[in-house]
C-alpha cells in the first residue's frame, strides 16, 4: 500500500497541506499569562482568521489541497469509535487538581457534540463554563482566581510543531513545553485511527523521553533530514530518530545536525533559515557566525557522528548533490531590517514549487531580497497571525510532495 504521506524534500510541488485555522483558543489568551502560553501578544481573532483564510486561498491557487486538523481528527475519532479515549487522555494531560473540577469538566465534554468536543479541547474550559460547586477540600480554594479549569491551546495554528511528515512516515513531536504537550494527542488519534492516514510509520512517539519539535526538521533531500539542536529540541532525540530512520528505513542515509542558539528568537531551526529553491535558502545573518554543524550516519548498526569543520553551505551543497549553495540573507545588509524582519518571520518561508515560495506581507525588505534572487513570491497578509510568533512555514505541515525533476 502506497503510503499518504511523501515529503522527500522542502522544496518539491506541494500537493497536500494540513493546517488549522485559529478559533476561540486566541480569545482565551490573558496578558497576564501570555509567557505561559508561549506568547509574546494577543491577536485579535477575527482578522487572524481572515489572514489564514487568505493563506489558504493562496494555497490552493498553487495547486495545493488545505486538509484542515479538527476535519481528520473528527474522522478519526467517529472511524475509531474513540471519543471516549480522546475524552480520557485529554483529561489525563489537563491535570486538574480538584476532584469536583474534574467531574464537571468531564460531564461538561461528555454532553457536547463531537465538533463542539474538538473546538472546546481546543479552546480550553473557562471555570464560568461551570456550574458553581461546593467547595469541599483544600486544593478546592487554591489558584481560585485563576480562569480556566483547564488551559486553552493557542498554538494549535502552528501546525509544523506537533508532529512532522518525512519520506513516507511521521515523527510525533515529544513537545518541550508542558502548555504544548497536548496539541500532540490529536495527531496520535489521527494516526491511530483515520482510515487514509492510521497506516503510516512512525518514527517518533510523543510518549518518548526526550525532545523534538517539527519546526526543527527540514527534509533537505531525498537522502538527507536535517534537524536543529534547538531551545525546543534535544541532541538525544535526534540521535534517536537518526537511528529509526537511517539504515534502510526509509531513503534518508544522512541525518545534518546543526546547533543554534537556545533563545526564544532563534525557537527552531525554520524560525531562522527556510529553503526557497533547490539551492537556495533564506536565513538570519546573525546565525551564520555561531552555527555548529554534525552529520550522523549509519554504515552499520551503530550511529557515527562526524563534526563538520566545513562551512554549512558546504555541506549542504554536498548534501543536495550540487556545486554550491545560495544563502540569501534576511532584511539584507541592514542589521535593523534584519532584527525587524526576523522577529516577524521573514526567515521562515513555505516553499510550493522549486523557486516559489508563500511569506508574510509584512517582510518587505526580504521578500524584495528573494525576488532579486529569482525567486517567485506569495505574499500574504499577516498583522495579527504574526503576533504568534510564527510564519507560513510553521503554519503548515505538508503531506505530500512530488519528487523535483
Amino acid at each position: 500500500m502506497q503510503s499518504p504521506i511523501c515529503v522527500r524534500s522542502e522544496v518539491g510541488p506541494l500537493k497536500k497541506v494540513l493546517l488549522h485555522c485559529p478559533g476561540k483558543e486566541l480569545e482565551n489568551l490573558m496578558p497576564d499569562y501570555l509567557a505561559r502560553q508561549l506568547f509574546d501578544d494577543i491577536p485579535y481573532l477575527v482578522t487572524a482568521r481572515q489572514e489564514h483564510d487568505s493563506f489558504a486561498d493562496t494555497l490552493r491557487s498553487c495547486g495545493v489541497e488545505v486538509l484542515y486538523m479538527d476535519t481528520l481528527l473528527r474522522e478519526a475519532i467517529e472511524a475509531g469509535n474513540a471519543r471516549e479515549e480522546l475524552t480520557w487522555e485529554y483529561m489525563r494531560e489537563a491535570n486538574i487538581q480538584a476532584e469536583a473540577t474534574e467531574r464537571a469538566v468531564s460531564e461538561y465534554l461528555s454532553n457536547l457534540s463531537i465538533e463542539q468536543l474538538i473546538s472546546t479541547m481546543a479552546r480550553g474550559v473557562r471555570k464560568n463554563d461551570m456550574p458553581v460547586s461546593e467547595k469541599k477540600h483544600l486544593i478546592d480554594y487554591i489558584d481560585e482566581n485563576y480562569p480556566f479549569c483547564v488551559d486553552p491551546m493557542p498554538n494549535l495554528y502552528f501546525t509544523r510543531d506537533p508532529f512532522s511528515c518525512m519520506d513516507e512516515g511521521v515523527m510525533i513531536s515529544t513537545m518541550a513545553n508542558q502548555v504544548r504537550a497536548r496539541e500532540t494527542l490529536f495527531y496520535k488519534f489521527i494516526f491511530k485511527y483515520h482510515p487514509t492516514y492510521k497506516w503510516v510509520p512512525k518514527f517518533h512517539d510523543r510518549t518518548d523521553v526526550h525532545s523534538i519539535e517539527g519546526g526543527d526538521c527540514l527534509v533537505l533531500s531525498e537522502n538527507t533530514l536535517c534537524i536543529g539542536i534547538s531551545q525546543r529540541t534535544q541532541p538525544q532525540a535526534i540521535e534517536l530518530l537518526a537511528n529509526r530512520v537511517l539504515g534502510g528505513k526509509t531513503g534518508f542515509t544522512k541525518v545534518i545536525a546543526i546547533d543554534i542558539p537556545k533563545s526564544r528568537a532563534f525557537m527552531h531551526l525554520d524560525t531562522v533559515m527556510t529553503m526557497v529553491d533547490r539551492d537556495k535558502f533564506v536565513v538570519h545573518p546573525n546565525i551564520l557566525k555561531v552555527l555548529r554543524c554534525f552529520t550522523l550516519t549509519k554504515p552499520d548498526k551503530q550511529i557515527v557522528i562526524v563534526e563538520e569543520k566545513r562551512p554549512v553551505t558546504e555541506v549542504f551543497a554536498e548534501a543536495l548533490g550540487c556545486g554550491k549553495v545560495t544563502f540569501i540573507e534576511c532584511g539584507g545588509a541592514s542589521m535593523i531590517d534584519a532584527a525587524r524582519e526576523q522577529w516577524n518571520d521573514g526567515a521562515n518561508t513555505l516553499c510550493v514549487a522549486p523557486g516559489e515560495v508563500i511569506t508574510y506581507m509584512r517582510n518587505y525588505v526580504t521578500n524584495q531580497i528573494l525576488r532579486d534572487n529569482g525567486i517567485k513570491v506569495h505574499e500574504v497578509p499577516s498583522a495579527e497571525l504574526s503576533r504568534g510568533r510564527g510564519g507560513p512555514r510553521c503554519m503548515s505541515m505538508p503531506f505530500f510532495r512530488e519528487s523535483i525533476h
